[in-house]
């Protein structure tokens, strides 16, 4: 008798058997933990395809066969890499420019104002499209504050409507910087610099100031200023009462920007929308950031905003 037809074979094969069994469990097992990977790794693909075109389901409102009032909006900071910069909005004008749906645009106005470029370059796009496009409204409307670069960009629409408790104004120009040298002398540090430019070093918070260096640079904003304000009065016609404090960078509340001609009217968004442009429904036409747009704006790009700033301190803003 062979050994593999005795008591000792039949054990060898259940023990074979007991193995080929725990193998197939295991890799049971083994596929099923993938199994759960893989389908994990397809639910956060999806979302994070979701985050990065969550203007999908704005497109489509944006597209669909009712005709609709645009909504801008521009808020916070204007500046690039921001929600308000020129590029975006720019962007969210020529896409609402040429929807065959809608009827006008509301700008829906709450900043402090920014860089004087890209309010500039957002004043220009509207006097362009206003242009093109005379009888098709693009109306400023002010929740909160109005100020600056950000009433540079209202003074090109058509209409500028305010609450009564807005503010709007501060035309105009502003550049700071600091100044250490007096405790640099109390702790004993000498400022050590090289420059290739006589000036080079004109905005040093380190140095004294230079006095020819003051005389340019105090220039130079006078000829952004003067911009600034051959905007508003080109923008806002015969309807300013001009003051000499007018272009002073005063702020006003909404009655009295009226009565100085800086706003037309009392009006929400909702009501302009209604009665003035004539398309009840709003739809906003700013671009949206994804996620990973966001978390780069807040944790680079502002960052390096807010150095610049305080390097340079050249902004159309209240202060």
């Amino acid at each position: 008798m062979s050994e593999s037809s005795g008591p000792q074979g039949n054990v060898n094969q259940e023990r074979l058997i007991e193995r080929i069994l725990l193998a197939s469990v295991e890799e049971q097992r083994r596929s099923r933990r993938w199994g759960i990977f893989f389908k994990l790794m397809l639910v956060l693909y999806v979302g994070i395809a979701l985050m990065m075109n969550q203007s999908s389901f704005q497109g489509f409102l944006k597209t669909d066969g009712t005709e609709k009032t645009a909504v801008i909006d521009v808020a916070g900071l204007i500046a690039p890499g921001q929600p308000a910069s020129a590029d975006n909005l720019i962007d969210a004008l020529e896409e609402a420019r040429d929807d065959p749906k809608v009827k006008g645009v509301i700008l829906r106005m709450n900043s402090p104002g920014g860089s004087p470029v890209q309010s500039a370059s957002v004043y220009e796009e509207i006097r362009k499209i206003k242009a093109a496009r005379p009888e098709w409204p693009i109306i400023a409307v002010v929740a909160d504050l109005c100020a600056s670069g950000c009433y540079y960009i209202a003074a090109a629409a058509d209409k500028i409507y305010v609450s009564e408790a807005s503010v709007v104004g501060s035309i105009g120009v502003i550049m700071g910087s600091f100044g250490f040298t007096e405790a640099m002398k109390s702790l004993g540090v000498e400022r050590r610099i090289m420059t290739a430019g006589e000036h080079k070093a004109l905005l040093d918070p380190f140095a004294p100031v230079d006095p020819v260096a003051k005389v340019h640079m105090q220039g130079l904003i006078g000829e952004v200023h003067r911009q600034f304000i051959d905007a508003v009065k080109l923008g806002r016609g015969d309807r300013l009462k001009e003051t000499p404090d007018m272009f002073s960078g005063l702020v006003w509340n909404g009655s009295e920007g009226i009565r100085l001609g800086l706003a037309d009217a009392l009006g929400n968004d909702r009501w302009v929308a209604e009665t003035v442009i004539g398309a009840k429904e709003r739809v906003n036409f700013n671009p949206e950031e994804n996620f990973f747009d966001r978390m780069t704006r807040r944790m680079g790009t502002s960052f390096g905003s807010a150095v610049a700033s305080a390097m340079l301190g050249l902004e159309l803003g209240v202060h």
